[in-house]
């Protein structure tokens, strides 16, 4: 045996086998500090047949939560660490709390670390969200030893850490929440799961910039990163997997913080059209798609006189998008808006950050100007490119299902457009002809 020593990045955990100024991965400076020396040593068993390797394949538990078991593939995989992250105030604790409720209620043994709050402070929450179960076991102690020894004894199935930012082990260097504190004790806790084979879940918060706190490793080593997000002033909660190796990313999860919790959406699409008005001018149903999952979204506009530099302002999704759109509808549409303030917005506290809108946006604002409504059956779908040509977008035939389903009895969109019954296809090649057949402008001038 050989002992070796080297230097780790506190910033992503590259190692390196001296010290440097500058970590080369990820270009943090004075990041590096001495690793602790360890041994090499070589392997007592031989390497196993990838086909006598033991599977859990269809072995996962469902948490209970519809929308969380769908963005998790089915629910989760016996050893794996899940890392749920969002902004103070999104419902992380309190959708993790109703999930541990139900699993305890359906059977698992579970076992919160609850090191933020007091014991009290979370049987309140548990009371009101309805998860107080005796199998869901309390323990309010950040230190690592402690927790490693309270699952020792009471060997749960599922353990839950909230948050891992928290937690500390006294054996190593920093304060709580440190880089190298949260880097050790999530390893500690991740290689615990894989050799017990228990399902993890840890909380964990996110900076200004969105970024999940403490090291990069930490997004490594865990299985699966859930987001959970939403907007300020709106009750929903978006549930995204940023992170999955067991099954897709694009799944999307929706649920509603309400007075007893977080309650499921399974029909997202109604709740964000319900208060629809049909008639006015200036709004558009937009079918897009956030991952696999189909939405149809409203998209309301207003244009106004300008008083001052004309003001474009949007809501919901890239405003530089919006500016876009405008300038094209100016040289490609014949509308102008160079002396009025435009603002546009996507209704319901969601944000589309995918090409679909920009029809439905192009044809709210130009709505908006006419002071003229769409037809109340119509869905709009399709993308905008910078000759005012309407381009194809991917997943249409599950964005026209969608639309289907709620009622709606013609779509407007580019010529290729599958066919979906229930729904008559308007074909448009270009904004004008967007325009023309919105509006029945049949004397509208060629831009």
């Amino acid at each position: 045996m050989r002992t070796r020593t080297g230097h780790r990045c506190t910033a992503c955990a590259a190692e390196v086998p001296r010290w440097l100024g500058r970590c080369p991965d990820c270009g943090a400076w004075g990041s590096f500090v001495e690793a602790v020396p360890h041994q090499d040593a070589r392997p007592v068993d031989g390497p196993t047949p990838i086909t006598e390797v033991a599977t859990t394949a269809g072995a996962r538990r469902r948490t209970g939560l519809a929308e969380l078991d769908r963005v998790l593939g089915g629910g989760l995989v016996p050893g794996s660490v899940t890392l749920l992250a969002g902004e103070p105030g999104m419902g992380k604790s309190t959708l993790l709390l109703q999930a541990l409720g139900r699993m305890a209620r359906a059977g698992a043994r579970c076992l919160l670390v609850g090191a933020e709050e007091s014991p009290e402070q979370v049987r309140l929450r548990a009371e009101r969200v309805d998860a107080l179960h005796p199998e869901l076991r309390l323990v309010a102690d950040p230190s690592l030893p402690t927790i490693l020894a309270v699952v020792a004894q009471h060997r749960p199935d599922v353990l839950a850490v909230d948050s891992i930012q928290t937690i500390v082990d006294p054996d190593r260097t920093g304060a709580p929440g440190s880089v190298t504190q949260v880097r050790e004790c999530a390893h500690a806790l991740v290689q615990l799961a894989k050799r017990e084979a228990r399902s993890t879940l840890l909380v964990g918060h996110v900076t200004k910039d969105g970024a999940v706190a403490g090291p990069r490793a930490l997004e490594h080593v865990v299985d699966t990163v859930l987001s959970v997000d939403g907007h300020d002033h709106h009750t929903l909660r978006l549930v995204r997997a940023l992170k999955h190796r067991f099954g897709s990313t694009q799944e999307l999860g929706v649920l509603e913080m309400r007075d007893t919790g977080l309650v499921e959406v399974p029909d997202p699409s109604s709740l964000f059209l319900e208060d629809r008005r049909a008639d006015a001018p200036g709004s558009a149903v937009a079918a897009v798609l956030d991952g696999a999952r189909p939405l149809l979204v409203e998209v309301q506009a207003l244009v106004a006189p300008a008083v001052g530099p004309p003001r474009r302002v949007a809501d919901g999704f890239d405003s530089s998008r919006l500016t876009l759109l405008l300038a094209v509808l100016e040289a490609r549409g014949a509308e102008t808006f160079r002396a009025a303030d435009v603002y546009a917005n996507v209704v319901g506290g969601v944000r589309v950050t995918e090409p679909g809108l920009d029809l439905a946006v192009a044809l709210a604002v130009a709505g908006a100007q006419l002071d003229r409504a769409l037809a109340a059956d119509s869905v709009v779908v399709g993308e905008i490119g910078l000759g005012g040509e309407i381009r194809q977008v991917a997943g249409a035939g599950r964005r026209l299902a969608e639309a289907a389903r709620l009622g709606f009895r013609q779509v407007i969109g580019p010529a290729s457009l599958p066919a979906t019954p229930g729904l008559t296809a308007r074909s448009v090649a270009t904004v004008h002809d967007a325009l023309r057949v919105a509006f029945g402008d049949g004397d509208r001038p060629a831009p």
